[in-house]
């Protein structure tokens, strides 16, 4: 890592000889920087198969260096001359025409984050993101509500799988981008020309959702809970599909005596062993909503101990 690139990624943190005695908080040394960088090299070393040509594999790493770097606005321009570059179109080349696999790459990520991160008593938790976008040609860009933007707005919205810990830590592990029944999926020319695949079938943000817990049960994904919003708590396809593998779950719900969510928060809940069962009144993940909410519990029978009411 050159000097220039080192100052950036630290910004205004005070770097500090090792051998300085009573180092203040947030300082960093400059063995700290040794090991984040060789760290970075070992990660790109990971993801680098997945590029096909050298100068591609050379663009990963800038782009990533960039994505890093504490800039203000992260674009085209601003990461390209960071990365030393006079104009952004070898950037815009590479994240435009390389191929590479987009999920080989998320499974890399995914297991990365496990050696690290990887807990008994981990949450996964499942919550939608909107990005504002101008014009139409965007993959399932449409007018939609956003909770990110707070409104009714044109943008794409992507529904993403957080992974988080007892320790505080948390880390995003996949990720599908929602496209719209009727504007796209009625619409196979404009699905041809954004890209989408032609044997993609449209699904609900809460089939999303349950696509991608299928998925870190198969790769070993270590969980204890599984939490969300209104959005999917009120989804029975959602809290079937978790009830049947014995996933525990606590999801908001709208607060009426007649609604599914409600019935289901009645049933026994059945938490799991030691430490990882969730503690009434915390701030954690998904567990506090709305005052017009109410939080709907799910049972699992052998992955927990005995059951208490709720």
């Amino acid at each position: 890592m050159n000097s220039a690139a080192t100052c950036a990624i630290v910004g205004s943190v005070t770097i500090l000889p090792s051998e300085q005695a009573d180092l203040p908080d947030g300082a960093v040394t400059r063995e700290d920087l040794a090991a984040w960088d060789t760290e970075f090299k070992d990660i790109c070393t990971r993801a680098g198969p997945l590029f096909y040509r050298t100068d591609s594999r050379a663009h990963a790493v800038r782009y990533l260096r960039g994505l890093l770097a504490p800039l203000e606005r992260k674009n085209g321009w601003t990461i390209s001359e960071y990365a030393g570059l006079h104009e952004p179109k070898a950037l815009q080349r590479f994240l435009n025409l390389t191929p590479w696999n987009a999920d080989r790459l998320r499974d890399l990520v995914r297991d990365y984050a496990m050696e690290h991160f990887a807990d008994p008593c981990g949450v996964l938790i499942a919550d939608p993101t909107g990005f504002a976008k101008k014009g139409r040609k965007s993959a399932g860009v449409q007018r939609q509500y956003s909770g990110t933007l707070g409104r009714i707005d044109n943008c794409q919205i992507g529904t993403f799988l957080a992974y988080a810990n007892p320790s505080g830590d948390r880390v995003l592990i996949d990720r599908e981008l929602y496209v719209p029944e009727h504007s796209w999926f009625g619409d196979w020319d404009r699905c041809a020309q954004a890209g989408i695949p032609a044997d993609l079938e449209f699904a609900t943000r809460p089939q999303q959702a349950a696509d991608m817990i299928e998925r870190a049960l198969a790769a070993g994904v270590p969980f204890a809970w599984f939490a969300a919003d209104e959005e999917f708590g009120q989804n029975p396809g959602l809290r079937a599909f978790l009830e049947e593998r014995e996933i525990p779950y606590v999801m908001a719900s709208r607060k009426t005596p007649s609604s599914p969510a409600r019935k289901a928060a009645r049933k026994p809940l059945r938490k799991p062993p030691g430490r990882c069962g969730p503690r009434i009144g915390s701030a954690g993940p998904a567990a506090s909503a709305a005052k017009d909410s109410a939080s709907t519990t799910g049972h699992c029978s052998t992955r927990a101990s005995p059951a208490t009411s709720t």
